[in-house]
């Protein structure tokens, strides 16, 4: 089994012993390069580059410079789409996000996770989980997505919040660590 096909099923891998991943997250880098330094102003080469980039991008849709992802092909995007800048999105694997989903600057969404034990870690060693962002969901700034995470529907998640458990639908939810803290009609 390679390296790649261990992440899609969730297994431990190193993602620095599989030559086709070293070679598709280099070619990744180049593009996200090439996004970053297009000229703010022309809209349309930004989108023309985002979807060589990502797998899935839906109608309206902008991602400020800078913008950085490890894969590209992981990565989902819906409708009515927005991010400030300095998004990453660490796509070991698969990243969902729905329609009209807001993203504040310098925020996080991190598949990518490392076993606690330092002897497997220091090997180089990383596990993939995937996240899910539903429909109308506004993420403020500095907010990191940990692996696994599920967001619900009209959720909002407030500023500098570090989101390691799952966050239901209809909900305001904020902390270190991401916790509800009102229930949405």
């Amino acid at each position: 089994m390679t390296e790649k096909e261990k992440v899609k099923k969730g297994l431990l891998y190193n993602p620095n012993k599989d030559e086709e991943l070293i070679k598709e997250r280099n070619i990744c880098k180049d593009k996200c390069y090439e996004y970053n330094k297009i000229q703010p102003t022309d809209l349309e080469e930004r989108k023309l580059k985002i979807n060589e980039i990502l797998n899935e991008v839906g109608e309206n849709f902008l991602i400020e410079q800078p913008f950085f992802c490890d894969y590209g092909y992981n990565i989902k995007i819906g409708n009515n789409f927005y991010a400030n800048h300095n998004l990453v999105i660490l796509d070991a694997t698969d990243v969902t996000i729905g329609n009209d989903v807001f993203i504040g600057p310098n925020c996080g969404i991190y598949t990518a996770g490392h076993p606690i034990d330092y002897i497997t870690r220091n090997e180089g060693i990383e596990y993939g989980k995937s996240i899910i962002i539903g429909n109308n969901v506004w993420i403020g700034g500095n907010v990191c997505i940990l692996p696994g995470v599920k967001i619900g529907n009209n959720v909002v998640i407030g500023a500098g919040s570090v989101v390691n458990k799952d966050i239901p639908s209809n909900s305001v939810a904020v902390g270190n660590p991401c916790k509800v803290k009102k229930v949405l009609n």
